[in-house]
């Protein structure tokens, strides 16, 4: 049974989308009210739980996270050094930081590692990724019990190498929904270029073992930022109001590419990729109990979304989505 009729009216716990960046200023109030769009209710706004998170820098101590989880922080997000966005004050070497992370361990955090490698000699934004991956296993042996979240792995041939990696109760990876090249305000690098990666990500998406939930790095930046005005065109793409409906239709896709069949897309698998998996890994209940309906009709996605002297352009816009409907 195609997915348009097997989930059209499918009523399902909201989303819960655990990679989104929200930004600050104006920018933040035109992206918040367009999370509740995508059917999330646990990421930033009165309306929605807000998980909190530290940056991990040299300020940092035991005694630091200690006294964050006292006052509910839920994990510590790493940033190599210069690496990408706001990344200027992150981590140059992660031993120092070990005491934090046996911290972390003890209190059930959540470590967020974006994993990727400053570049240097004989490393480019085209292998950052998997030269990440010595340290990723290192951090994985010397705390075992650690509660990691990676995130960045968008290479070629190792995204698939990556899922295999991972298979381990202590890991989980955000699914990439698509191939991002086809917009030109949706450019983002690198991405995970060859099909067999991309196969890779959304079988990872539906393989029911809970060790994969989602997380759209939605990354809105101003269209003058898009058009490389400033001699450096902003990397990131804008999937937040859509982000729900954009796994279906990843999901409806690779069924048409045989990637994946009908059968492997079940309510429950959805029902926890897109939020349940993550909750659970997180150690958050949805108290609110609010419901989302999906529905496939005729919404575009839309052309633009614009705020106080701000404007960015969502990926796919105008193209034919599912729609959201909160009950």
């Amino acid at each position: 049974m195609p997915l348009s009729a097997k989930f059209n009216g499918l009523e399902l716990p909201a989303s819960a989308d655990f990679h989104v960046h929200l930004r600050d200023g104006a920018m933040m109030k035109a992206v918040v009210p367009t999370i509740r769009a995508g059917g999330c209710n646990t990421v930033y706004d009165p309306s929605i739980n807000y998980l909190m998170t530290l940056y991990l820098h040299e300020s940092i101590s035991a005694a630091v996270v200690k006294g964050a989880r006292a006052q509910g922080i839920v994990g510590i997000k790493s940033y190599p050094a210069g690496v990408t966005t706001n990344s200027s004050s992150g981590v140059l070497s992660y031993e120092p930081f070990y005491p934090v992370f046996t911290t972390m361990e003890n209190r059930g955090m959540v470590l967020n590692l974006h994993g990727e490698c400053p570049s240097g000699k004989d490393i480019t934004i085209l292998n950052a990724d998997s030269n990440f991956l010595p340290t990723l296993k290192s951090l994985h042996a010397k705390f075992p019990k650690l509660k990691i979240v990676l995130g960045r792995k968008r290479e070629r041939r190792e995204s698939t190498a990556l899922l295999r990696m991972l298979l381990r109760p202590a890991h989980h990876l955000y699914l990439i929904v698509d191939d991002w090249a086809d917009n030109p305000f949706s450019y983002c690098k690198p991405v995970a270029k060859n099909p067999s990666d991309r196969e890779a990500l959304i079988k990872a998406a539906l393989d029911g073992t809970g060790k994969f939930f989602m997380g759209s790095d939605s990354a809105p930046h101003d269209i003058s930022a898009k058009k490389g005005g400033t001699g450096k065109t902003a990397a990131g793409v804008f999937t937040q109001p859509y982000v729900t409906q954009l796994v279906l239709g990843a999901f409806e896709e690779a069924i048409k590419r045989e990637v994946v069949t009908e059968a492997d897309v079940t309510a429950e698998i959805l029902e926890g990729f897109l939020g349940g998996y993550g909750r659970k890994f997180y150690g958050i209940t949805d108290s609110s109990n609010e419901k989302i309906v999906l529905v496939k009709g005729g919404e575009e996605v839309q052309e633009s979304f614009k705020g106080d002297g701000v404007e960015f352009i969502p990926f796919r816009k105008g193209q034919s989505t599912w729609s959201i409907q909160w009950k």
